[in-house]
C-alpha cells in the first residue's frame, strides 16, 4: 500500500506549527578485547531530534554551470516545473525525477493487521524542498548561456531542447576561476568567461556573487555544489594549507598551490553556506575542514557516485558478505563529453582513479575469514576518451573471485549510462538533503541546547564515491548500509524505529 501523508502516533513525536520533535532510543554495540577475547557490550542512547518544519525557499549555485551535468539539472527541472512533455522516434515522453531517492524511492512505514505493507516517498518523511522550487544559478569558465549549453551538451532530444531554449536563454554563469595548473590543458578553448585578479580577490568576488544571488532571486538560503571539471590533487603542505589560519594566509599570499575548488568552498564557509564537491579532487584539505569545523558550516563531498562506482558498491558487498572471495576486479570506461575529455590528462585522471579505487576497502576489511590482513583485490580502473559516444558512457566491468574448493567465478558485465541523465538527479538529491539537514537539530540527555550534526555532512555517502566523514569515523562504502542511514535518520526525526527485516510478528506467537 502506498501513501503520501502518515502521522505517527505515541509518546515518540511531538508535531507543532512550527517544529516535529520526536524521541528516539539509539542502539549499538561497544566491543573491547581482553586476553584475545572480544568482549560485546550492548548499549543505548536517548536522542531528542527537532526539525524545523519551514521549507525555505531554496537557491543552489553550481560551480560548472554551463557543463553537462549543469545545463540537464537545470533544463530538467524546469522541463518538470512547467510539465514539458516532448516527442521522441518511440513516442512521446514526460517529465520525471527518476534517479532520484528523494523523489522517485519510498520507505516502509509499518504493517497493518492483514500483513500489508505500507509505503511512504523517502521526500514526505520530513518537510523538505520540492526540486521544482530551486532557483539556479552560478558560475562557469565558459560564457555560453545555458540554451546554448544545454545543445553543446546533446544530452537532451531534440524537440525538448527546442521548448526549453526560451527558458534557458536568459540564464547565463558568473565569470568563474581558471586555473590551466589544476585542470587539462585541453580546456583552454573553452576558458572565455574567467576571474582575474588574486586569488584574494577571486576569494571575495565569489563571496559577493553568492550575497547578490541570495538577495535578487529572494532565497531564503543558498547550497553550492562543485559539478566543473576535475582536478589535480593539491599538494597539502605544512604553512600552505594545513590549518583554517594558513590556508586563509595562503589564499591572500596568492599561492599558486590553492585550488579553485578550494577558493569557492573557503568563500561558502565564510559566507555561511553549505558546499558540496562533485568531483574527485582533494578540494578538503585540512585547512578547509578546521574552517568548517570553526564556523559549523557544512561541506560534504567527493564525487558523484553514478553508474560503475555504484554498481560496484553493490556487487562486492554482495560477494564478500555471500562468503565468495573476490580476486580481481578490472574497470574500463570509455565516454566523449567534455569530463572525459578533460580525464584524459594523467594529472586529472589520478583523482578519479584514487575516488574509484577507494570504493571496496571497508567490504574488504569487514571479512578476515577472506582476507588476510593487509591483502586486498587487484583493482584497475581505466577511462578514455572517445569523443563520437559523447554523454553516453560505456562501463564494462569483470569481478574474478575464488569460490568453494579452489573453484573460480567470474562475472562481467556492460553498462551503458547517460552520464548526466544519472549525475542530475543526484545533484538533487545531495542539494535537497544538505538543505534539510541544516534544518534537523538534536541533543542527548546531557546536553541542555539543540545542536547541529557536524559539519562533516558523512550522511550524504549514498550520493558519494569517496565519502568524506569526520576524524577517526569510519568510511562507509556499501550501498545499501548508506541508504539505510539516510533513510533510518530521517525516520527516528519523526520518532520511528529503524527497519530491522526481522519479521517477528510473523515467526513468532506475536500477540501473546
Amino acid at each position: 500500500m502506498f501513501t503520501e501523508n502518515f502521522v505517527v502516533e505515541g509518546d515518540n513525536v511531538e508535531y507543532s506549527d512550527d517544529y516535529i520533535t520526536s524521541k528516539f532510543v539509539y542502539n549499538r554495540s561497544e566491543t573491547r578485547i581482553e586476553n584475545q577475547t572480544v568482549y560485546v557490550k550492548p548499549i543505548k542512547k536517548e536522542y531528542s531530534f527537532r526539525t524545523d518544519r519551514k521549507v525555505p525557499k531554496l537557491g543552489c549555485m553550481l560551480v560548472g554551470l554551463g557543463g553537462n551535468n549543469g545545463s540537464t539539472v537545470v533544463a530538467g527541472t524546469i522541463a518538470n516545473r512547467e510539465g514539458i512533455s516532448w516527442d521522441t522516434k518511440s513516442g512521446p515522453k514526460t517529465p520525471n525525477y527518476f534517479g532520484s531517492i528523494t523523489q522517485c524511492s519510498t520507505v516502509k512505514l509499518g504493517t497493518d493487521e492483514t500483513g500489508e505493507d505500507y509505503y511512504v516517498p523517502l521526500k514526505a518523511l520530513l518537510p523538505s524542498v520540492n526540486p521544482n522550487d530551486i532557483v539556479f544559478g552560478g558560475w562557469d569558465i565558459n560564457n555560453a548561456n545555458l540554451s546554448e549549453a544545454m545543445e553543446r551538451s546533446m544530452v537532451l532530444d531534440y524537440d525538448l531542447q527546442r521548448q526549453l531554449k526560451p527558458y534557458l536563454e536568459g540564464i547565463v554563469p558568473l565569470k568563474s576561476i581558471y586555473d590551466p595548473n589544476f585542470i587539462a590543458a585541453n580546456q583552454k578553448d573553452r576558458a572565455n568567461n574567467c576571474l582575474e585578479g588574486t586569488k584574494g580577490e577571486m576569494l571575495e568576488k565569489i563571496r559577493q556573487d553568492i550575497r547578490e544571488f541570495k538577495e535578487a532571486n529572494e532565497c531564503d538560503k543558498i547550497v553550492v555544489l562543485w559539478t566543473a571539471n576535475t582536478e589535480r590533487f593539491c599538494e597539502i603542505a605544512e604553512g600552505l594549507n594545513d590549518t583554517a589560519e594558513t590556508l586563509l594566509q595562503s589564499i591572500d599570499n596568492n599561492e599558486a598551490e590553492i585550488s579553485p575548488s578550494t577558493i569557492f568552498a573557503v568563500a561558502c564557509i565564510l559566507e555561511d553556506v553549505p558546499y558540496i564537491n562533485g568531483s574527485p579532487q582533494n578540494t578538503f584539505v585540512p585547512g578547509v575542514i578546521e574552517l568548517s569545523e570553526q564556523r559549523g558550516v557544512f561541506i560534504g563531498g567527493d564525487d558523484f557516485k553514478t553508474g560503475q562506482t555504484k554498481m560496484k558498491s553493490v556487487m562486492v558487498d554482495w560477494l564478500i558478505n555471500a562468503g565468495i572471495k573476490p580476486t580481481s576486479i578490472v574497470s574500463y570506461n570509455h565516454l566523449g563529453n567534455n569530463d572525459g575529455k578533460n580525464l584524459s590528462a594523467p594529472k586529472q585522471f589520478r583523482s578519479k582513479e584514487i575516488s574509484k579505487s577507494n570504493v571496496v576497502d571497508d567490504m574488504v576489511a569487514s571479512n578476515p575469514l577472506l582476507y588476510k590482513p593487509g591483502e586486498h583485490p587487484d583493482h584497475v580502473i581505466v577511462i578514455k576518451y572517445v569523443p563520437y559516444v559523447g554523454d553516453s558512457k560505456r562501463a564494462l566491468d569483470e569481478y574474478t573471485s575464488q569460490i568453494f574448493m579452489g573453484g573460480h567465478n567470474t562475472i562481467a558485465m556492460h553498462n551503458t549510462c547517460e552520464d548526466s541523465l544519472l549525475a542530475a538527479p543526484i545533484i538533487i538529491d545531495l542539494v535537497i538533503l544538505t538543505e534539510l539537514l541544516t534544518r534537523i537539530t538534536y541533543k542527548t540527555e546531557n546536553m541542555e541546547e539543540f545542536s547541529h550534526f557536524h559539519p562533516i555532512l558523512s550522511a550524504l555517502s549514498y550520493l558519494l564515491k569517496a565519502p568524506l566523514t569526520p576524524k577517526n569515523a569510519p568510511v562507509v562504502n556499501a550501498l545499501f548500509k548508506q541508504r539505510a542511514c539516510i533513510e533510518n535518520l530521517l525516520k527516528a526525526c519523526v520518532g520511528l524505529p529503524p527497519e530491522t527485516e526481522l519479521g517477528l510478528e510473523h515467526k513468532t506467537n506475536y500477540a501473546n
